[in-house]
């Protein structure tokens, strides 16, 4: 789908703002119907507080994001805040990307948690799934204490790392071998052939643990598959020490294993309910996107995807889908086709999210071969015609002095390195914060490659009298004329809640935290059962 052209409307414009209620939202996620519910404040007070389904994406990043995450434009889109008025102001630049069904959730979060649970932390329907799974199918686990002397005393054992390489490099726990949770049904065969091998598990919290050990099970291995119960996170509070840097991992396509793997997750994802689309029917599911939304996702690695892919697939590593759904998907009630070329790992996939209430299947390269060779890059609108109002990094590096630099990046991005004497600002809060700036000079905006700050000058000059331009380019375009970035000073404008620090990710975390956080997973199902929209159904 060709991206829609913007209309000449000022980021302020007036518009009419229609009302859905908290009650008519909740029918339509019974009822499975198509709707995208859009936290419109920043990643921080969304994970302390939201709707189930609701899906963040924060007022400065709708025009960099949305397009993939809401594919169809005449879906109904719902957008809410905590009463902070960024949902009147997301109304006019959702619909002026071509959005015609916007509207604004009545009473915002204060009046949706009237009608319906609110929850904290982020990818909950995935975690409070996890959750459910382990509470109906008694998936076994191990203590960190029992996995630890079970890993010094036995030879004849393997430790699967469930989560993303980057995050098993960054720490593991002894024996880790990285197989993503997509790769297990696939290759676990492969690196454990005989049947009185242990297998173990982990994660860095539970969900990951809990489903790559079901999906095990569920794939017909017969050997003794453990989860590590609380992952990396049970591990540090019991006082056992993380590896860091490793690197070890299983790349290589299963071969004496594959028939019988294969076998396998046929005969779980047709008892599951997984369809297998045809030529026909796919090309069906195409033609209707206009009035079904379709999201087409490739689960196999990063490196496969980079390799070939299918045109229009987007990259979605299996595990990570079935982990954090709302990362790629942001229609609830949508349809999606799921990718590979092995029958494993699109099959074990789509038979999770299956259970989770969407409408799935699956397709192989019989269908849609894998021809594209280009990494499919984000779609957004195109850039608005700033003409004058830009700034090339020469012109900045030769005064910068004369210029008050505003980065608008994520603050995780300004904290690792940012233009010198750059201010870290939030656009959302351009209304307050731009009046903390210093001095009086003109002000330059920054982003990552420009796009955040070519979308984020409307509203700028509306909250200063400033004269603002944007740096063409943005911070890399700095960094590629050989100017260099600072870490040491910061001036942080806004406050960094941008960014939802997760308590399972990094080695820098505290016991309270991580503590907070298994406390919280254990009482999702009461949650998911006391809120009642889920229309999850464990097999």
């Amino acid at each position: 789908m060709t991206s829609p052209t913007i209309p000449d409307l000022p980021c302020n414009a007036p518009d009419q703002l229609r009302l859905m209620a908290p009650t008519e939202l909740r029918r339509r996620w019974r009822a499975g119907e198509e709707v995208a519910l859009l936290d419109v404040r920043e990643e921080g007070p969304y994970s302390l507080s939201h709707p189930f389904f609701a899906v963040s994406l924060p007022l400065s990043q709708i025009e960099l994001r949305i397009l993939d995450l809401v594919p169809r434009l005449n879906v109904p889109v719902v957008v809410y805040d905590d009463d902070e008025g960024y949902a009147a102001r997301a109304v006019p630049r959702i619909r002026a990307l071509g959005y015609t069904d916007v509207s604004v959730l009545d009473g915002g979060l204060s009046g949706y948690a009237r009608h319906g649970e609110v929850f904290r932390d982020v990818n909950v329907p995935s975690k409070a799934f996890g959750e459910l799974v382990e509470a109906i199918r008694h998936t076994p686990s191990l203590s960190a204490d029992e996995a630890k002397a079970l890993i010094e005393r036995e030879s004849n054992l393997v430790v699967l790392d469930a989560r993303r390489f980057e995050e098993y490099r960054t720490m593991s726990i002894p024996r880790g071998v990285s197989v993503p949770g997509g790769e297990l049904a696939f290759r676990a065969r492969e690196i454990a052939p005989s049947p009185d091998t242990t297998i173990i598990v982990n994660c860095a919290g539970r969900t990951r643990s809990i489903i790559g050990t079901q999906s095990l099970i569920n794939a017909g291995l017969p050997n003794r598959i453990y989860a590590l119960r609380n992952g990396t996170i049970g591990w540090t509070l019991a006082g056992h020490q993380v590896e860091r840097g490793r690197t070890a991992r299983m790349l290589e396509r299963p071969a004496a294993s594959y028939a019988t793997a294969l076998a396998d997750a046929k005969a779980w994802a047709e008892r599951v309910g997984v369809g297998v689309l045809d030529a026909a029917t796919f090309a069906r599911h195409q033609a209707e996107a206009g009035t079904r939304t379709l999201y087409c996702l490739d689960v196999r690695t990063p490196e496969e995807y980079a390799s070939s892919h299918p045109a229009g697939f987007a990259s979605a590593p299996g595990g990570q889908l079935v982990q954090a759904i709302d990362e790629w998907v942001g229609v609830r009630g949508a349809r999606l086709v799921l990718f590979d070329d092995d029958g494993v790992r699109a099959r074990m996939t789509a038979s999770w999210l299956k259970q989770m209430g969407w409408d799935v299947s699956v397709v192989g390269p019989d269908v849609v071969a894998a021809t594209e060779t280009e990494i499919r890059a984000a779609r957004r609108p195109p850039l608005p015609q700033l003409g004058e109002a830009t700034i090339s990094a020469e012109q900045l590096a030769a005064d910068a002095a004369a210029w008050t630099i505003v980065d608008l990046t994520r603050s995780p991005s300004y904290k690792a390195g940012h233009i010198p004497g750059a201010h870290f600002v939030l656009a959302s809060r351009f209304a307050d914060d731009l009046a903390k700036l210093p001095g009086s000079s003109a002000v330059v905006l920054t982003s990552d490659d420009g796009a955040e700050a070519a979308f984020a000058l409307a509203d700028a000059r509306a909250a200063t009298p400033r004269e603002v331009r944007v740096l063409s380019g943005g911070t890399r375009a700095w960094t590629a004329a050989g100017h260099a970035l600072e870490t040491e000073r910061q001036s942080r404008i806004s406050l960094a809640d941008d960014v939802y620090k997760r308590p399972y990710e990094g080695t820098d975390n505290a016991a309270e935290a991580m503590q907070a956080y298994i406390d919280w997973e254990l009482q999702l199902v009461a949650q998911l059962a006391n809120d009642s929209v889920s229309n999850f159904h464990v097999v």
